[in-house]
């Protein structure tokens, strides 16, 4: 369904691009047979102009000359096939107006290659920084199925705060998700301090209480090198951990929206027993962290969210109830729970998501865990 409808916007675009490159082409022939049936007395070759300067913000610079040229050639065969001495004034000048508008819309043309060009370097870097903030995850790690889902909240946009990662350890699997408060690059700097930390970390710290407190004093470290005032950045976050034997969960809930836990054809919230702060929040509202720990048997289902998800709205302004559509879903395998969450949302805001989203799915299969990385 996702590849479908991305097939869809793709031929869309392609179709779009066509329809917008032929128009000056479209155009001069509509003025010409317009010219031919309408009465002397209207000269529409008048609008010929219109034609380069139309095809400035589509062609490359030969491409606007050359539909100028055309243009001028259209008007020459329009003069003279009407052959009136007071029309072919109003032609000459009509010739010399062409000029003028070739020549400035060429340079208006090269002048958009350039920003086209500048644009495409910029959204490469930020298609770097993404595979490097957000790493393609492992389909499988121990006797976990998981995958994830980032959605962009613009087709324009490639980065942004929220971040997620998954890790094989000596301590099980370890997984983070959370969101930086804020956009642009303050934010993507502080996901990527977050992440840098939670890779080398997760796999040294006992517990997922000294790993949130390693997280929040790393954070600290590097906000204080960003301008204005440094409370201004924190992230909210979900530090999970599952055991080799897969049979339970551990999660420590940093200010973040609840995971929710698919078991049995049953969908619950799971709320922490007690609030523990965001990250970059320790000193200011201390810094006690409550590990919850809940069963996770064979075919459960965990999907962690960040607050993009629930925040999605409708046309009346209501927020998409997660909890209800999850009870829905005929979810047999993380992807498959993931492309039903990508598809609701994707309805229920009419393709009109304006808060970046990621989410992570995971299954917990009867298996022989695989090697650990990092050990």
């Amino acid at each position: 369904m996702k590849h479908l409808g991305r097939f869809w916007r793709s031929a869309g675009s392609g179709l779009g691009e066509q329809a917008a490159h032929l128009a000056p082409l479209a155009l001069i022939a509509i003025i010409a047979v317009v010219s031919f049936v309408a009465p002397r007395n209207l000269q529409f070759s008048r609008f010929l102009p219109l034609a380069p300067a139309l095809a400035a913000s589509v062609w490359s610079v030969v491409g606007t000359v050359a539909v100028g040229v055309l243009a001028a050639a259209m008007g020459v065969v329009i003069a003279v096939t009407i052959g009136s001495v007071s029309v072919e004034r109003t032609h000459l000048f009509t010739l010399a107006v062409i000029v003028g508008v070739t020549a400035a819309a060429a340079w208006a043309s090269h002048v958009r290659q350039q920003r086209e060009q500048t644009l495409a370097d910029v959204r490469s870097v930020a298609e770097t920084t993404q595979k490097v903030l957000l790493r393609p995850m492992p389909h499988r790690l121990g006797r976990l199925d998981i995958e994830a889902l980032y959605l962009a909240a613009a087709a324009q946009a490639r980065v942004g705060g929220d971040f997620y990662e998954a890790l094989e350890t000596v301590h099980g699997v370890r997984m983070i998700i959370g969101d930086v408060r804020g956009k642009g690059l303050p934010a993507v700097g502080a996901a990527s301090a977050i992440l840098g930390c939670f890779r080398t970390a997760a796999y040294d710290e006992p517990d997922l209480a000294r790993l949130a407190r390693r997280l929040d004093i790393s954070t600290s470290r590097y906000i204080t090198l960003l301008p204005g005032d440094r409370m201004e950045y924190f992230a909210t976050a979900l530090l999970v951990e599952i055991p080799d034997d897969g049979s339970a969960v551990r999660i420590v809930n940093l200010g973040h929206p609840p995971p929710l836990l698919l078991s049995a054809g049953k969908v619950r919230e799971v709320t922490p027993t007690a609030p523990s702060p965001p990250i970059n929040m320790g000193a200011l509202i201390g810094d006690d962290y409550c590990i919850d720990t809940f069963s996770f048997a064979a075919k459960d289902q965990l999907l962690l969210y960040t607050d993009g998800v629930t925040e999605t709205r409708d046309d009346t302004g209501a927020f998409f109830p997660l909890v209800q559509h999850a009870g829905q879903w005929d979810a047999g395998s993380p992807s498959r729970l993931l492309g039903q969450l990508h598809s609701d949302l994707v309805r229920f805001s009419h393709d009109r998501l304006d808060d970046d989203i990621a989410a992570i799915a995971v299954r917990a299969a009867a298996g022989t865990p695989s090697y650990r990385r990092g050990q």
